[in-house]
């Protein structure tokens, strides 16, 4: 499996502000992350609806995390552009199997999917990209 573009990008554009520490334009934003400007702003909105990131108009307006880097994990900035991680869609309320007896993989799908969700939680977006201790619970978002 590989991640969505788009969620590709979010990963980006909120790294790249945790690192600017302060305010940065959607240009520079989109040029430093060599994101569409285009797809950043598609993609800056959700975040922002998602109080992840802020956003000032004005000649001195841009964008900024809504909060501290180490309060945001990789799986909220994911599913802030994707929606809720599952490994299947049979895994959604409105695909759920019309069979009398239920799947036989749907518990495993469930179990993958919340072991996923939580190494995505162990890690956010405070300093550089290291690895942590097990079971400290915080990690660092690394990204290319």
């Amino acid at each position: 499996m590989v991640m969505t573009l788009e969620a590709d990008y979010a990963v980006r554009i909120v790294d790249a502000l945790a690192q600017a520490q302060g305010k940065m334009d959607a240009k520079t934003i989109s040029a430093s992350t060599q994101v569409p400007l285009r797809f950043a702003l598609k993609i800056l909105r959700k975040l922002v609806a998602d109080g992840i990131a802020e956003s000032f108009k004005g000649a001195h307006g841009g964008y900024r995390l809504a909060r501290a880097p180490e309060s945001i994990t990789l799986r909220q900035v994911i599913e802030s552009v994707e929606g809720p991680y599952m490994l299947n869609r049979c895994q959604q309320d409105e695909y759920r199997c019309a069979h009398t007896t239920c799947c036989r993989f749907q518990e495993i799908y469930d179990e993958i999917s919340e072991t996923v969700r939580e190494k995505l939680d162990s890690y956010t977006f405070a300093g550089p990209a290291k690895k942590t201790a097990p079971g400290s619970g915080k990690g660092t978002a690394r990204t290319q």
